[in-house]
C-alpha cells in the first residue's frame, strides 16, 4: 500500500545493484597521528581545505548553501529561523551514473531532497515539506531526512530520523523534470528514527536501524517476483507488503525495552548466534499487538503510547537493544557470506551481522574504539573513535567509520578506514584517515562514486558559517569531491 502525494510520474532508468565486494585491503596510506584542530567560521580552511588527509588525497568544494543561494535559478532547503540547523545538508546518495548527487536535508520541519547534478554544477530541490509541522500537522510536511539510499528499481528512498513521524518516502522518478516528481509514504517500512538503509546484494531485503538508545536492527524483505528487474516509477515494488523481521540475539537475557547500558542489559550478551524473527507474517500483517507501521514522534514507549510503531513492536519481540545503532552498509566476507555493518554510535562501537542463513546470523564487534588498536603497523594517533555515526565501503568492500563530532568542541571529527584484510568481520585495525576542522559541524554522507572508485562524496554539515545571524556571508553546508588516484588506492 502506498500513498500517492504528487502527481505525474516521468520513466526513471533502470538499474541493478553492484555486487558486493570482498573485504578487504590493507591500508593504502599513511595514517594521521592526531585530530585536527577547529578553525574559525569562513577561514580559508573552511572555504578550501576543511579536512586534513593523508598526502595524495585532494579534496574540492562541489556546492555549497552560499554558492546555490547566490545562482539565478538553483534552489536549496533553507528553513527560516533554524540558524545553523537550517539546511542541515545529510546522507548523499549517487545514481547509478554517478552524474547525479541527491541531497538529504535533515531539518526540524520542511526537510526536502535537492539534486546536484555533477556536470552542469547546478543544484535545484524536488521536493520539500510546507512547514506545518511545527503545528503537528505532518500531511504534507517532512522532517529529519538523515538517510537516502538508491534502489534496485531506480528509485530514491529517504526516510525521517530524529523528528517528523518515522516515515520512509520513496521518490519515483529521481532523474525527472523537478515539475514532474513524484513521491510517496511507503507503509511496508516500520516506523523507527531512521538512518541506516542499504539493500542486501541481490536487492531482496533492505536492512535499517532505529537510532536511539534501546535501538533494534530490522530487515524488510519482498516477495519475489519483479524484486529488482530494473522497474521503476508506478511499477516499483515496494508498494508491496514486506515481510519484516527483528534481530534478536540468542544468548541475549536482558531486557528488551531498555537501554543498552541499563538494568540487566549492562551485562547481557548482544554479539553470538542470532535470529531474524519476524515482525509480520509474509503478507505483511503485524504479528504484534503495536503495528510497527504507526507513525509517531520518536519517544520513549516506557512513557508514551505514541511512539512509532517499530521500536514497541520490536520490545514485544524481545529485540537485542543497541546504543543508537546509526548509519549502515551491506558487504561480503571472504567465505562469500553477506554481512551488515551497523554504528552504535552511543557504544563507540561498529558491529557486523553475517548472514548464516535460514534466518540466523553471527553477530561480532567489527571494530571499536576499546576493542580495536589504531594505526596498527604505523606511527599512533592521539585520536579516539569517540562518535562512530555513518559508514562507507569502497569497490574493495574496505569500510569507513565517520564521526559525528566535533559538534561544538574544539577539536575536529574524524573519518576512519576499518582494516579487515582477511574478511572476517572483525578488524584488525582502525587507521586514522580524515580530520574535519570546520567550526560547530560534522562530517556526514561519505559515499564512494559507482563509477569512478577513486573518488567519493562527503558534506559539511550544520558548520558555524550557516547561521547568517551571527556569520556575515557564511559558507554554509557543503559538498565536496574527494580524489584517491595520487595517494595508492589499489586499483579495482
Amino acid at each position: 500500500m502506498f500513498k500517492t502525494i504528487k502527481a505525474p510520474v516521468a520513466a526513471a532508468v533502470a538499474l541493478a545493484l553492484a555486487p558486493a565486494a570482498f573485504a578487504g585491503t590493507d591500508t593504502w596510506f599513511t595514517p594521521l597521528t592526531e585530530s585536527a584542530s577547529v578553525t574559525l567560521p569562513n577561514s580559508a580552511e573552511e572555504a578550501s581545505q576543511p579536512w586534513v588527509a593523508p598526502a595524495g588525497v585532494t579534496q574540492a568544494q562541489l556546492t555549497s548553501l552560499a554558492e546555490v543561494e547566490s545562482a539565478a535559478g538553483q534552489s536549496v532547503v533553507r528553513v527560516p529561523g533554524l540558524g545553523r540547523n537550517a539546511s542541515m545538508f545529510d546522507m548523499v546518495a549517487y545514481d547509478p551514473t554517478g552524474r547525479y548527487v541527491f541531497i538529504p536535508h535533515e531539518t526540524l520541519v520542511g526537510a526536502g531532497v535537492s539534486r546536484y547534478d555533477t556536470v552542469t554544477d547546478t543544484t535545484m530541490v524536488l521536493f520539500a515539506g510546507d512547514l506545518a509541522g511545527l503545528e503537528g500537522d505532518w500531511s504534507n510536511d517532512y522532517a529529519a531526512f538523515d538517510p537516502s539510499t538508491f534502489t534496485p528499481e531506480g528509485t530514491l528512498l529517504l526516510a525521517e530520523e530524529w523528528a517528523g513521524e518515522g516515515r520512509v518516502i520513496e521518490v519515483l522518478n529521481p532523474l525527472a523534470p523537478v515539475e514532474d516528481i513524484k513521491i510517496r509514504e511507503l507503509d511496508s517500512i516500520p516506523n523507527t528514527a531512521h538512518e541506516g538503509l542499504r539493500f542486501s546484494a541481490d536487492g531482496s531485503a533492505l536492512y535499517f536501524v532505529d537510532e536511539w538508545n534501546s535501538g533494534a536492527v530490522y530487515k524488510a524483505v519482498w516477495p519475489g517476483e519483479g524484486r529488482g528487474k530494473g522497474k521503476s516509477g508506478p511499477a516499483s515494488h515496494y508498494d508491496k507488503k514486506a515481510q519484516v523481521f527483528v534481530l534478536v540475539v540468542d544468548d541475549y537475557a536482558g531486557e528488551a525495552n531498555l537501554n543498552w547500558n541499563e538494568g540487566s542489559n549492562a551485562t547481557a550478551t548482544r554479539t553470538g548466534l542470532a535470529t531474524w524473527v519476524p515482525m509480520t507474517n509474509p503478507g505483511g500483517k503485524p504479528l504484534t499487538q503495536v503495528s510497527p507501521f504507526r507513525n509517531g514522534p520518536t519517544n520513549d514507549p516506557n512513557s508514551a503510547d505514541d511512539t512509532r510503531g517499530g521500536r514497541p513492536a520490536a520490545d514485544e519481540l524481545g529485540a537485542t537493544p543497541y546504543g543508537r545503532p546509526e548509519d549502515a552498509e551491506v558487504g561480503k566476507l571472504a567465505n562469500g557470506n553477506e554481512v551488515l555493518y551497523f554504528a552504535a554510535t552511543s557504544e563507540r562501537i561498529v558491529y557486523s551481522v553475517e548472514e548464516l542463513g535460514d534466518d540466523k546470523a553471527m553477530v561480532r564487534v567489527f571494530a571499536g574504539d576499546a576493542e580495536t588498536p589504531k594505526n596498527v603497523g604505523y606511527a599512533g594517533t592521539t585520536a579516539a573513535m569517540n562518535s562512530p555515526d555513518n559508514l562507507a565501503q569502497d569497490v574493495h568492500g574496505n569500510i569507513y567509520i565517520i564521526e559525528d563530532a566535533p559538534n561544538g568542541s574544539s577539536t575536529g571529527g574524524d573519518v576512519w578506514f576499518a582494516r579487515d584484510v582477511d574478511g572476517d568481520g572483525v578488524a584488525e585495525s582502525v587507521d586514522h584517515f580524515l580530520s574535519l576542522r570546520v567550526a560547530q559541524s560534522e562530517a556526514t554522507g561519505l559515499i564512494f562514486n559507482p563509477v569512478v572508485p577513486t573518488e567519493f562524496m562527503i558534506t559539511v554539515q550544520h558548520p558555524e558559517s550557516t547561521d547568517l545571524d551571527n556569520v556575515t556571508d557564511g559558507i554554509g553546508d557543503s559538498l565536496w569531491k574527494f580524489d584517491l588516484s595520487g595517494a595508492g588506492f589499489p586499483t579495482p
